[in-house]
């Protein structure tokens, strides 16, 4: 069996960082990043950008060497991707902070409002019931992230995450300032009446995002980054695939349209057309 001699230069200097020899042909370019870094701890497998041109695309981690367009002495060139995070502990990060920062509002803890307002309750009983709905969205996120969703990247850049918690934060901060506001005023022209359909049309959706997230975590078996093509199940939930081709948005834009309608406060829904416009 004939083996490879492997050199990994720098995509940008085009300086030789890395020389393999005897390399597996059926090694794939995930155990080359491993072979990488046991030379440059500095560099993990997650933040190596292993390419064959130097403006090239990143090969995939189970791409095999024998498989490529190399000969027995292959040349790759490296980029750094810069210090990642896990999918995971951005998603906890990202939902984690909406929910404990409504919750602060709520209970209106000191320096949000008047002195006089801390630590105080609504006299409405919307605001009450908003709470809930929001926490349980949130608690809904935080488990699947947990338990229900598989990602096909392992990590992500860790400068994202300061952009997205500040635009998932903030938003978050800036609704619930208003809803939980001492001077709230809950909706007064259909009152109780749209306030319960406003519930049902969130809790609808929230069902309906939840069927779809399993759905689409059966598309993909544990462990792989394989992609299928969803189509409608057994669950009527589904069957909105026949529409829109990521109805989980369409659920989630649902969600929030019925939590302006519960709230009646319109800075939700320009929160909730921000919101599926980065999702998308």
């Amino acid at each position: 069996m004939k083996h490879y001699e492997v050199e990994i230069l720098d995509a940008k200097t085009k300086d030789k960082l890395c020389f393999l020899d005897k390399v597996e042909p059926n090694a794939t370019i995930g155990e080359i990043k491993s072979m990488f870094h046991k030379s440059h701890p500095q560099w993990y497998a997650a933040r190596q950008s292993i390419r064959l041109d130097p403006k090239g695309k990143s090969l995939k981690d189970e791409d095999v060497l024998q498989h490529l367009p190399v000969g027995t002495t292959a040349t790759f060139y490296f980029r750094d991707l810069g210090a990642q995070i896990s999918w995971v502990t951005v998603f906890l990060t990202e939902y984690g902070g909406p929910l404990l920062l409504y919750l602060m509002f709520y209970f209106r803890v000191p320096f949000i409002y008047a002195p006089k307002y801390d630590f105080t309750t609504s006299k409405h009983w919307v605001v009450h019931l908003a709470c809930m709905c929001h926490s349980f969205h949130y608690l809904k996120r935080l488990l699947e992230t947990l338990f229900v969703h598989r990602f096909s990247h392992g990590t992500m850049p860790l400068r994202n995450i300061f952009k997205n918690c500040t635009y998932y934060w903030g938003f978050a901060a800036w609704m619930a300032y208003y809803i939980n506001h001492p001077l709230y005023t809950p909706p007064t022209i259909y009152g109780e009446q749209q306030v319960r359909i406003a519930l049902i049309i969130f809790l609808f959706c929230q069902v309906g995002n939840f069927s779809i997230h399993i759905a689409l975590r059966n598309l993909r078996p544990p462990g792989s980054k394989t992609r299928k093509i969803p189509y409608p199940t057994k669950n009527p939930f589904t069957w909105i695939f026949l529409l829109v081709s990521c109805p989980n948005y369409t659920y989630e834009l649902g969600s929030w349209f019925g939590f302006t309608l519960m709230t009646q406060c319109l800075l939700i829904a320009t929160c909730s057309v921000c919101d599926i416009t980065v999702c998308v």
